[in-house]
């Protein structure tokens, strides 16, 4: 079962940064890490799914010309939109996957910490969206946690292993990395679309 958005909703009432994006050292290499594996120094026009409360947003708007954010969370949108209010060129949607994508296309595309919401046939629909909408040339990251946490549908490993099946059909493989252990870790994984 792909969790519904009243979980996340409780979670963002509970805490303002329930996974501690703006205080954890480790949430801070993680994006220093995710930004090092990026192949282009710079895009045109960015996509990030599950933006949250924009402490990854803020480092992304310096790589992409256009950036849109999206969370299924007007909380988590709201504290995004304000963490990003000097950047005019990152917009923030609320939208949800599988079904909620734009149509238009994108240079870059960054999964981080989403995918694993979602039950396995939701991700395989969700995979299918973001590889219409790659644009020639582009790159897809996806980052997810990887020790398992008791009520998501999937973990971290099972997400990258169908991105590596699914993309792997169109895309072609650049990179991988894994870092942490079993208790904190997550693992990184990078496609590119030949153009």
């Amino acid at each position: 079962m792909t969790l519904p958005d009243d979980y996340f909703e409780d979670v963002y009432r509970a805490n303002a940064d329930p996974w501690q994006f703006e205080t954890s050292a480790y949430e801070a290499a993680k994006y220093e890490r995710t930004l090092a594996a990026l192949p282009r120094a710079h895009y045109g026009r960015g996509l990030e799914v599950g933006c949250s409360i924009g402490v990854l947003t803020s480092r992304l708007a310096g790589r992409v010309e256009q950036l849109l954010s999206l969370d299924v969370n007007d909380r988590a949108l709201s504290a995004a939109r304000a963490r990003n209010a000097a950047h005019p060129h990152v917009r923030f949607e609320r939208r949800r996957l599988p079904g909620g994508l734009p149509p238009e296309s994108f240079d870059l595309i960054v999964l981080s910490e989403v995918l694993y919401y979602l039950s396995p046939e939701d991700q395989q629909r969700a995979l299918d969206e973001v590889l219409a909408r790659l644009a020639p040339g582009g790159t897809v990251i996806l980052v997810h946690w990887t020790p398992p946490v008791h009520d998501y549908p999937q973990t971290g490993d099972q997400v990258h292993e169908a991105a590596l099946l699914r993309f792997g059909q169109t895309l072609k493989y650049l990179h991988g990395e894994r870092h942490g252990d079993g208790r904190q870790g997550y693992r990184l994984d990078v496609w590119v679309e030949p153009s």
